[in-house]
């Protein structure tokens, strides 16, 4: 594979010499995870991978070189206004661990590793692995590896080399099975990268892979995690929230742009559009909905979710139901739901419980914006008892007398569009 360096702005940078002397220069690996199992095809992921990187690292202001190796791509500071060379000393640092700590969010990457990259020379690599551990504590192991097998030493001469090494600067005891800092050597064709453990990437494929799809969003817990996992498996999601207004205030609205920046993190791009649903619940509950209001209102908003949807070119919606969580999640009523529109449903959550959804909330740092009170559209005008075994053809005798779906386009049509605002 090509190790031509590419600039933030994709364009060839010239081969990369090698690195010689003292000089160290901070550096970010990325190493891949699902996407080297890709066959044929394997370069479409990786372009599209490419393209998202630079995408969520424009936001940060830092120029990078970019090229990719096999399994890993390398990022490094551009120095000079021109873009060409590489940085280094402290506000190169600085800027390492600004890229390092934004490109965490980047779906496709398996591991983040903050590196340094030194002379292809054992003594470059062993001063390089002592300077990192300074006040460490604990055990230590040494895992070298060779990508390029005419480097003189083999990957176990070279780990012994500098395990003794810092072993004789800090006295630190070895111990290769569950060590407290692992070092990790990597000898490519031009130099070697230096770095201890680092941080877990979000994984999956990279998102726009997959395709385009549309989440109904609430200001819950649960679809902000469906639209995590959906991204994770390679969609692009735009998001569609209900508010209760003008029956209720924008609280909702604020929760739901508030969730919709947060998950920007992870595809950057996102859109949000607001329906204002609180007249049409009252229509539903006049015409004589009764205890199917909710599966009732829950069929209006897929229908104008597919009206958008498809203006979107979205293939599919999201919806974050997990099945008996509540009444209106009961496989008879879910399949109702199914019934009101064309479009696939995808249900990440379907088979998880309320205690794993939250964890996993919390762990994308969406959970605390979930929990901040507001009036959910779907607490309005909610019968004493809901229907857990919808009839469809009930429900299809409310929609005719509401002209359900002339009214699913008047709803999109009137859906009102807000994008993340980053700095």
């Amino acid at each position: 594979m090509s190790t031509t360096p590419i600039t933030e702005h994709g364009k060839h940078a010239g081969p990369a010499g090698p690195v010689t002397g003292t000089f160290r220069e901070p550096c970010v690996l990325l190493k891949l995870g699902e996407i080297v199992l890709k066959g044929g095809n394997r370069h479409q992921f990786e372009q599209m991978l490419q393209a998202n990187i630079r995408r969520a690292l424009k936001e940060t202001g830092v120029d990078i070189r970019f090229w990719q190796r096999d399994g890993v791509v390398v990022l490094r500071v551009a120095a000079g206004p021109s873009g060409s060379g590489a940085a280094h000393g402290p506000a190169a640092e600085a800027a390492a661990d600004k890229i390092a700590e934004r490109v965490k969010d980047v779906m496709g990457i398996a591991r983040v590793c903050r590196a340094v990259r030194v002379a292809r020379d054992p003594e470059a690599a062993t001063a390089a692995a002592i300077d990192l551990v300074a006040g460490k504590q604990g055990s230590f192991a040494v895992r070298a590896h060779r990508r390029d097998k005419r480097f003189p030493m083999t990957s176990a001469e070279l780990a012994v080399l500098i395990g003794s090494r810092v072993q004789q600067a800090y006295g630190y005891p070895v111990r290769l099975k569950n060590p407290d800092t692992t070092i990790f050597v990597e000898v490519d064709q031009q130099e070697i990268f230096v770095y201890t453990d680092g941080m877990a990437g979000q994984g999956g494929l990279p998102v726009s892979m997959s395709g385009r799809a549309l989440v109904l969003m609430s200001g819950g817990i649960d679809s902000p995690v469906a639209a995590y996992r959906m991204m994770r498996r390679g969609l692009r999601c735009d998001f569609l929230h209900f508010s209760g207004m003008p029956l209720t205030g924008p609280e909702s609205v604020y929760k739901a742009y508030g969730l919709m920046h947060q998950l920007d993190r992870f595809q950057c791009g996102s859109r949000m559009f607001v329906v204002a649903f609180g007249k049409t619940q009252q229509r539903l509950a006049s015409s004589g909905a009764s205890r199917l209001q909710i599966v009732a209102q829950r069929r209006l908003m897929l229908k104008t979710g597919e009206v958008l949807a498809r203006r979107l070119g979205a293939a599919a919606l999201v919806t974050g139901d997990s099945l008996g969580q509540v009444s209106s999640q009961t496989l008879t009523n879910l399949t109702a739901l199914d019934d009101a529109v064309s479009l696939p449903i995808l249900r990440p959550l379907i088979g998880c419980d309320k205690v794993e959804i939250m964890a996993e909330a919390r762990r994308i740092r969406t959970l605390a914006l979930s929990e901040l009170p507001d009036q959910d559209c779907c607490t309005l005008l909610t019968p004493r008892q809901v229907e857990t075994r919808a009839r469809i053809d009930d429900l299809h005798r409310i929609e005719a007398r509401l002209d359900a779906g002339d009214l699913a386009e008047e709803l999109a049509a009137v859906a009102q569009e807000y994008r993340p605002d980053h700095p």
